[in-house]
C-alpha cells in the first residue's frame, strides 16, 4: 500500500464558484463602472500632477454590518460632493483583515460573524455592497490580502493598499503589478522604509506568476506592471514617520531609488499610536506640512465610523453597538467632518498652487 505523503493537515475542500459565475451573479452595472472608473482616473491624475487635489481614503477600518456600510457610505457621499474641488474622497471598504495572531478575518472570511467561514457567501454579499456603493458614485478602496480574491472583485475598486505584513511578499508584489487600481504600499511593521521602496521597483515591472482566471482555472499570469504604485506612511515600533523631517527622509529615499516621492499618510496605527482620537491631529498636521511648501503628499488615510471606537464581537449581534468597529478604533462621523471640512478650507487655495510649481 503507497504511504499518503499529501493533504495531512487538510479536513476538507469545497469547490468555489468562479470569477465569471459571480460576476454573472451580481453583474457590474453601467452607474458602477462609471464611479469606479472616474475613481481611478482622478487618483491617478494626482499621482502623475495632472490634478490639484489630494485624496483621502476615510471609512470603517472593516465592514461588518451592511446597514451600517450603506448609511455611511450616503453620509460620506454628501460630504465628499461638498468638498470635491479640493479632496477627493474614496470610501475604504475593507473586507479582509491580516491578524497578527488570531480573530475575526473579515467579511469575505467570515460574513455571518460566527466563525461559520461561508467564504463563497461572504464573496457575493461584499460584491453586491460594493456594486451598491460604487452605483451610488462612491469609489471604493480595499486591501488587497488575498492573492485569488481580487479575480472576484477588483473590477470595482478604484484604490488598492497592499499592507505593512505584506509588503515584503512577493506574491503581492507580483500580485499588485496586475491590478487595475492605483496601489499603496504601506512601510514594515518595523516602521522601515526599504520594503516598501523595494515593492515600488518590482511593481511597476512585468511579472509572471501562478494564480487563477475567470473561469477558476490555475493560469500563469503575465501582468504589464503597475505604473501608479506609491509609499504608503503608517509608522511602526511604536513611533510615528508622519513628520515633516519622516517625510523628507521618505522623499530622499524614493529620488534615490529613481521613484517619484508620491507619499500617502496612514493617520491611524503607529501615526496615532494607536489611539483613534490622534488621528484628526496626524491630518492637520499633514495640512500644515502641505501649507508649509510640501509637495508630496498625495493622499492620506483615515478609519472612521459613524460611532467612535471599537468593540468586540458578541454571541448575540442584536446586542452590539451601531457602527462601531469591530477591529481597529475609529473616529465617528461628526469628527470625520469636522476634520475634513478643516483640511478643505486650509487647502482650497494652495492646492492648485501646487501643481503649478510641480509643473514648473
Amino acid at each position: 500500500m503507497t504511504a499518503v505523503t499529501e493533504n495531512l493537515n487538510v479536513e476538507s475542500q469545497e469547490i468555489l464558484i468562479t470569477p465569471a459565475m459571480l460576476k454573472q451573479k451580481v453583474p457590474l452595472t453601467d452607474a458602477a463602472a462609471e464611479t469606479i472608473n472616474a475613481g481611478r482616473d482622478a487618483i491617478n491624475n494626482i499621482l502623475n500632477r495632472k490634478d490639484h487635489r489630494i485624496f483621502l481614503v476615510v471609512g470603517p477600518c472593516s465592514i461588518h454590518d451592511l446597514d451600517a456600510a450603506k448609511d455611511y457610505a450616503q453620509r460620506f457621499k454628501t460630504l465628499a460632493e461638498e468638498v470635491s474641488d479640493t479632496l477627493l474622497l474614496v470610501m475604504r471598504v475593507y473586507f479582509e483583515k491580516p491578524r497578527t495572531t488570531v480573530g475575526w478575518k473579515g467579511l469575505i472570511n467570515d460574513p455571518y460573524l460566527n466563525d461559520t467561514f461561508k467564504i463563497q457567501d461572504g464573496l457575493e454579499i461584499g460584491r453586491r455592497l460594493l456594486c451598491e456603493i460604487a452605483e451610488m458614485g462612491v469609489p471604493t478602496a480595499t486591501e488587497a490580502l488575498d492573492p485569488i480574491s481580487p479575480q472576484y472583485m477588483q473590477d470595482l475598486i478604484s484604490w488598492s493598499a497592499i499592507g505593512a505584513r505584506t509588503t515584503e511578499s512577493q506574491t503581492h508584489r507580483e500580485m499588485a503589478s496586475g491590478l487595475s487600481s492605483a496601489v499603496g504600499f504601506k512601510n514594515g511593521t518595523d516602521g522601515g522604509l526599504q520594503v516598501a521602496i523595494n515593492a515600488l521597483q518590482s511593481v511597476s515591472k512585468p511579472h509572471r506568476f501562478l494564480g487563477i482566471n475567470g473561469d477558476g482555472q490555475v493560469a500563469i499570469i503575465h501582468t504589464k506592471g503597475n505604473p501608479h504604485g506609491h509609499v504608503v506612511l503608517r509608522g511602526g515600533n511604536g513611533k510615528p514617520n508622519y513628520d515633516s523631517v519622516s517625510v523628507a527622509l521618505c522623499e530622499q529615499e524614493m529620488r534615490e531609488a529613481g521613484l517619484t516621492p508620491n507619499i500617502m499618510v496612514d493617520c491611524s496605527h503607529a501615526n496615532s499610536n494607536k489611539d483613534p482620537a490622534l488621528q484628526t491631529l496626524v491630518a492637520e498636521n499633514v495640512s500644515n506640512q502641505i501649507l508649509e511648501g510640501n509637495e508630496s503628499i498625495i493622499g492620506l488615510m483615515i478609519e472612521s465610523n459613524i460611532n467612535f471606537g471599537n468593540q468586540k464581537l458578541t454571541p448575540n449581534l442584536s446586542d452590539m453597538q451601531y457602527g462601531v468597529s469591530v477591529t481597529d478604533g475609529c473616529i465617528d462621523w461628526t469628527t470625520t467632518e469636522t476634520s475634513i471640512r478643516k483640511m478643505h478650507q486650509k487647502l482650497k487655495d494652495v492646492l492648485p498652487a501646487r501643481m503649478n510649481n510641480s509643473a514648473s
